[in-house]
C-alpha cells in the first residue's frame, strides 16, 4: 500500500525544487530538470492592483515604467520583503510548471533559503509557497542544497566548505555529517557590487546609471585582479551637472576599484569562519579546498584572490548558478534519505517506498 501511494504521487503530482533567490528564481521539476530560470521581479499596476509582468518580462520594465507601474523585487537580502507579491510570483511559476506538465494533485515543493534566517522569515517562505498552490513545503538551507548539488560528501564525517555568493546575500558554511557546523550570512553579494559600481561612476564621472546597466558592466568587464588584456565598455547615463545624457568609457580597473572594498569584506568574513572551525575539519578543508557557487563565483579572479589570501585551494563549481536548485532536485529524488538536511517541512515526510 505504501509503495502504491508513493507511486501514485509520483505519477499524478509534480515534485518541484525552487531556488528562491534575491536576483533570480530557478525551478527544478523531478524527471525534467531545470525548467525555469527567471529574474525575481514582479511589475504591478498601482491603479488596478494587477500584475502586469513577472520574471524576465518584469525585469525589462525596471527603470522604464510610468509612475503607476512599479517593478518590485519581492525578496531583499534573500528573504521575503513583500509577502503578497512573492505569493503572486510563486503562483505564476507553479502555474507555469503545471501548464508544462499537467497533474491532478498539487505539487510537493522544496525551497532553498539563506542560512541563519529567522523562524518568522522561514514561515513567510513556507506560507507564501503553500498559498501559491503547494501541497507540502520543505525548507532547506541554500549552502546545504548547493553542497548536495555539486556532489560533496555531506553525509560523511568529512568537512566541506561552501561559499554561495548570490544576488542579495553570501552564505559561508562549513558542512559535515548532514549538518552545518558553522555558517555566516553576509549582506554583501551581487546587488552590493552593482550598487558599488553605481556609486563609483556617480562620484568619479558625475554620471548616474541604472541598476541594470551596472549589472551588465559587472558581468562584461568585472574582475578583482588585473588581466592580461585590459577590458572596457561604454556606459550611457545622465550627467549630474547638465542633466543631459552622456556616454563615457569605463575600464575593468574602474569596476575593480569600485567593488574591491566589498570584496575585501567578503574575504575577511571567510577568514572569520575558518578561525572558529574545529582543527580536524579545517584539515579536511585544506586538503579538499573551498568551493564557490552562486553568480558571484563567476567574477574573474575571485577564486585566485581567495586562494592567495587564505592559503587554501579555492575552486569554482561547475555551473555555479544552478548548484542550489540542482541540490533541491537531488533531495526530491529521495526525501527520506535526505530528511536530516531539511530544516522544516509542512505535513511530515511522504510514505517510505
Amino acid at each position: 500500500m505504501r509503495f502504491s501511494l508513493e507511486k501514485f504521487y509520483k505519477v499524478f503530482s509534480n515534485d518541484i525544487g525552487i531556488d528562491l533567490g534575491t536576483a533570480n528564481t530557478l525551478v527544478y521539476v523531478r524527471g525534467r530538470g531545470i525548467v525555469i530560470n527567471e529574474p525575481t521581479v514582479v511589475a504591478l499596476n498601482q491603479k488596478t492592483g494587477q500584475v502586469v509582468g513577472i520574471g524576465a518580462q518584469a525585469k525589462q520594465m525596471l527603470g522604464r515604467t510610468p509612475t503607476h507601474i512599479i517593478a518590485h523585487r519581492p525578496l531583499v537580502d534573500g528573504v521575503i520583503s513583500n509577502f503578497e507579491v512573492a505569493e503572486e510570483m510563486l503562483a505564476y511559476f507553479l502555474g507555469k510548471v503545471h501548464r508544462m506538465s499537467p497533474k491532478f494533485i498539487r505539487p510537493r515543493v522544496i525551497v532553498g533559503v539563506p542560512s541563519g534566517i529567522t523562524n518568522v522569515e522561514t514561515r513567510a517562505v513556507k506560507d507564501a509557497t503553500s498559498n501559491a498552490g503547494a501541497r507540502e513545503v520543505f525548507i532547506i538551507e541554500e549552502p546545504m542544497a548547493a553542497a548536495i548539488g555539486i556532489n560533496l560528501p555531506i553525509k560523511e564525517p568529512v568537512g566541506s566548505m561552501v561559499v554561495d555568493i548570490g544576488g542579495g546575500t553570501t552564505d559561508i558554511a562549513i558542512i559535515s555529517l548532514s549538518g552545518i557546523v558553522h555558517s555566516k550570512n553576509l549582506k554583501i553579494a551581487g546587488d552590493t557590487f552593482n550598487n558599488d559600481i553605481i556609486s563609483y561612476i556617480r562620484d568619479e564621472f558625475k554620471i548616474l546609471i541604472g541598476e541594470r546597466t551596472a549589472e551588465n558592466l559587472k558581468i562584461a568587464i568585472g574582475s578583482v585582479s588585473p588581466e592580461d588584456m585590459a577590458a572596457e565598455a561604454s556606459v550611457r547615463g545622465r550627467d549630474l551637472v547638465t542633466g543631459l545624457p552622456r556616454e563615457v568609457i569605463i575600464t575593468d580597473g574602474d569596476v575593480r576599484e569600485a567593488i574591491m572594498p566589498s570584496i575585501r569584506e567578503l574575504v575577511e568574513s571567510v577568514k572569520e569562519v575558518l578561525e572558529i572551525t574545529p582543527p580536524e575539519i579545517l584539515s579536511d578543508i585544506m586538503a579538499r579546498g573551498i568551493i564557490l557557487v552562486g553568480g558571484g563565483a563567476l567574477i574573474r579572479g575571485l577564486a585566485d584572490l581567495l586562494q592567495s589570501q587564505l592559503k587554501i585551494p579555492v575552486h569554482v563549481a561547475h555551473d555555479p548558478l544552478s548548484a542550489v536548485v540542482r541540490g533541491t532536485g537531488v533531495v526530491l529524488e529521495n526525501l527520506h534519505s535526505f530528511k536530516d538536511v531539511l530544516i522544516e517541512h509542512s505535513d511530515g515526510l511522504p510514505p517510505a517506498v
